[in-house]
């Protein structure tokens, strides 16, 4: 390979540095045996028990991003030897963790077998999260407990088992667009010196070089018969040996180039389609990658669904103050700007605020800068594109004032994530206030910044439990979780609009009230009883009828609440203004009522029907 790769004991922090590099044009004669990459031969029987897929639908899925590791390595409720380890993830203590907080669907970091890049090594590191894959058909050896001769396969098996027992979906995190091989000065350790023709992209008349799509040093040839073999074999593998549910393809604008663009036409997509295992399963983009034209959001076929990044900036921009009502419509509805006009479903978007790359939610409050020192690159990797806001004082404060403004709005961009149409994804370790110290690229930090702080004070309990109550919302009403896009009209059979949009004064939105300079505050009724969905044995959907009230000003502010006939009252539900549940001595509101948000807050209000009198409803609207 022209390098070698130093050995390192298992749980070393700090590797020693590998020697000087050869040109990559000079033959190496030195015995790189040692380190060369070693197959073993498993046994593949394995006990499943009848297990099943829990199959949930994409309109009721809740996506927990997790690292194997950084979730276990520091839970006092995981046995010290599983720490660290898929059986780790599978324990009794982590299961009862995910069940509480109600997500369905674990989308675990990469766990295919992986390298670290050499000058990551040479800073002290390691790889981290796993973006460099080594090998497609193996599971991370270092995420077994049981030894890494095969045992892996197993330990592996045994956790998708045991989160499907549980209800949870397994969903991996993918790198098929490049490889551990990296560019013309990284190492031979597998394809390269199998057919590196075949494999990856060459630059045309100069294939010393590689074309990288990736920002990783190469980009893998998909546009060729093998190498897209080798791709759908891997993929089958994981579903039929290993039963995981789903897969998230990391930069997949990569895998659907043809010479040189994107193409939604290309033979990736084909035969994914065809295929009758792989149409079946969830499939998620990361829709861009860092070549020109790489950014499709919005424009893969309909089988998938994205991570939509216009969400995450929409969001965050207007709980901070720079962006109006009118773009979070959308993105509180599902995206139909984006998604609708190509036949999609609000579910093709994969809503989030926060991920494994940028600030954690407690970060994202804290912060106006990133602080990645400890990274060993001068603070020049990670974005700058934040849109992220310190409240005052830049990173930790003992300032009560300063404290409460920030848990509240972690508790508005939670409530935000978990009231929107489409599919929520949370950031694991945001629902307990886990804190990177302003780094917002942990990708090289296999230590305590990255680990997950399971030591919780009152405030960061409270945090976690507020996250349950969301979430336990949303699984209970079929009017936050729609199949289809809104309409704004009556649905047939009922008496009200699928959504009405009001200003604070309880009149109906307008076209110019949307882009009113101060429209910071905005609320929503959602009908209950105006669904078109149906159940799986046909019956109609119905739900509560739900009033969402948002109030993103720096100041307090009175909502009328909307007047429906016959004497319903609304009930509080949420209120980001505290953690605590709203008390159940509260009294329910009449319509045309005031209901006062304060600063930077957001309400949800249920509607409380007579019992002795239903008849068709009209909502009552200022004008």
């Amino acid at each position: 390979s022209g390098e070698r790769q130093p050995r390192v004991k298992q749980g070393a922090s700090t590797p020693p540095p590998p020697p000087t590099a050869l040109d990559d044009l000079e033959i190496c004669h030195r015995d790189s045996a040692w380190g060369a990459p070693k197959s073993v031969v498993v046994d593949h029987r394995f006990a499943w028990d009848g297990d099943r897929p829990p199959a949930t639908r994409w309109q009721d899925t809740i996506i927990y991003e997790v690292h194997v590791k950084g979730f276990t390595q520091r839970h006092p409720g995981v046995p010290a030897h599983l720490r660290g380890s898929y059986a780790g993830l599978a324990s009794e203590a982590a299961i009862a963790h995910f069940k509480k907080l109600g997500v369905t669907a674990l989308e675990l970091l990469p766990v295919h077998e992986m390298a670290s890049e050499r000058e990551i090594w040479e800073r002290g590191h390691i790889n981290y999260w796993g973006y460099n894959t080594l090998s497609y058909f193996a599971p991370a050896g270092r995420y077994s407990s049981s030894g890494r001769l095969g045992q892996q396969v197993t330990e592996f098996k045994a956790m998708v088992k045991a989160l499907h027992a549980a209800g949870i979906e397994v969903i991996l995190d993918v790198v098929y667009n490049h490889t551990a091989e990296g560019n013309h000065l990284g190492p031979t350790l597998s394809l390269k010196g199998v057919d590196n023709w075949a494999y990856y992209r060459l630059v045309p008349h100069n294939p010393r070089y590689y074309m990288d799509f990736t920002g990783c040093g190469n980009t893998v040839n998909t546009r060729h018969y093998q190498t897209l073999k080798l791709v759908m074999d891997s993929l089958r593998y994981w579903v039929t040996e290993m039963h995981v549910d789903g897969f998230r393809f990391d930069l997949a604008s990569a895998l659907a180039r043809g010479h040189h663009d994107f193409d939604r036409l290309s033979s990736f997509f084909d035969i994914i389609h065809q295929d009758p295992v792989l149409s079946r399963v969830k499939l998620i983009a990361e829709p861009w990658d860092v070549g020109e034209g790489g950014y499709q959001v919005a424009n893969f076929p309909v089988l998938w669904t994205e991570w939509n990044d216009r969400y995450r900036d929409s969001v965050r921009r207007f709980w901070k103050g720079d962006l109006l009502a009118a773009d979070l419509g959308y993105r509180l509805t599902g995206s139909s700007d984006l998604y609708a006009s190509s036949g999609r479903r609000p579910y093709a978007s994969v809503n989030f605020v926060t991920a494994h790359d940028g600030f954690t939610l407690n970060d994202l409050v804290s912060y106006n800068e990133k602080h990645n020192e400890a990274n060993g690159e001068g603070n020049r990797d990670g974005t700058n594109n934040n849109h992220s806001y310190n409240h005052g004082v830049e990173g930790p404060s003992n300032d009560p004032a300063v404290v409460e403004l920030r848990e509240r709005q972690k508790r508005n961009l939670l409530a935000t994530l978990l009231l929107s149409q489409g599919v929520p994804m949370i950031n694991a370790g945001d629902e307990i206030g886990k804190t990177q110290l302003g780094n917002n690229n942990a990708y090289c930090q296999d230590n305590e910044l990255s680990w997950h702080d399971w030591d919780l004070d009152e405030r960061r309990r409270q945090l976690f439990e507020f996250t349950c109550r969301l979430i336990a919302l949303r699984r209970s009403q079929p009017v936050l979780r729609r199949r289809t896009f809104f309409s704004g009209g009556y649905v047939h059979g009922s008496g009200l609009k699928d959504i009405v949009w009001f200003r604070p004064d309880g009149g109906e939105m307008t076209p110019e009230d949307w882009t009113h300079p101060n429209a910071r505050a905005i609320g929503y009724l959602l009908g209950g009883d105006a669904l078109w969905s149906c159940g799986p044995r046909g019956e109609p959907i119905t739900g509560d009828t739900l009033l969402v009230l948002i109030n993103a000003n720096h100041s307090p502010l009175e909502f009328v609440l909307p007047a429906i006939e016959f004497g319903e009252r609304w009930e509080v539900l949420i209120d980001t203004r505290t953690a605590a549940e709203p008390a159940r001595t509260v009294p329910a509101r009449a319509g045309g009522e005031r209901y006062l948000l304060v600063d930077r807050s957001v309400a949800v209000l249920r509607l409380l029907e007579r019992k002795e009198k239903k008849k068709v409803k009209r909502v009552k609207a200022r004008t």
